[in-house]
């Protein structure tokens, strides 16, 4: 039993780490069957660890999603609730931007299905909704903005430049424009492209 977990536990690495680099490469549409080629193993025991497409996304993008929900946290403390929103959600659109295959799974799941606690949606939620009930609180955001408005302004941004010669300088010219719409008359700071960036770099970029 030992042996057989062992070896179970290598053959989800090596389709991992396929999987990885076949989403780097071709994002979504990462095709399962040039994953089993790779890692060696049969197709079957690709659909064994990873049954659903969003299942082996998510799996990919587990330190991503991990890092996300670490900095919110650690911006949870900071004391203007507003640019600590801002630079939290443009680290979203950024994570997004630059990795193929991110804001598919930041997408929320069908009406139909009932979100799991687990989705990658459901976590960013958790770790972001914190930020944005206190920036409400504060009267820095519009009381009737909601948490699925914000992520879907992220996935948006996302796929609208994902083919742009130079997607990140785009996502950020969009970010800001929509920055601007969000709490008008106030400040931008925080906002990519003024005076105070964002000085924190992201992880695995």
């Amino acid at each position: 039993m030992t042996g057989q977990r062992s070896d179970a536990r290598r053959n989800y690495q090596r389709v991992l780490a396929a999987a990885e680099a076949e989403v780097a490469a071709h994002g979504a549409e990462a095709s399962q069957e040039q994953i089993a080629r790779t890692a060696g193993v049969g197709s079957a025991t690709v659909r064994r660890h990873f049954p659903t497409r969003r299942a082996l996304l998510e799996a990919v993008f587990q330190e991503r999603i991990e890092g996300l929900c670490e900095r919110a946290h650690r911006l949870s403390a900071a004391e203007d609730a507003r640019t600590a929103l801002l630079e939290w959600l443009h680290a979203l659109v950024r994570y997004a931007v630059s990795a193929r295959g991110f804001a598919h799974i930041l997408s929320y799941e069908p009406p139909t299905e009932k979100p799991s606690l687990n989705s990658c949606g459901s976590r960013i939620e958790a770790a972001g909704t914190p930020l944005l009930q206190r920036a409400i609180r504060d009267k820095a955001v519009a009381p009737h903005v909601t948490f699925h408005d914000l992520l879907t302004l992220a996935v948006g941004i996302a796929l609208a430049t994902e083919h742009h010669k130079a997607p990140d300088t785009q996502a950020d010219r969009l970010f800001r424009l929509a920055v601007e719409g969000l709490s008008p008359g106030q400040s931008t700071a925080g906002v990519p492209g003024t005076p105070t960036p964002v000085t924190e770099s992201l992880p695995n970029e």
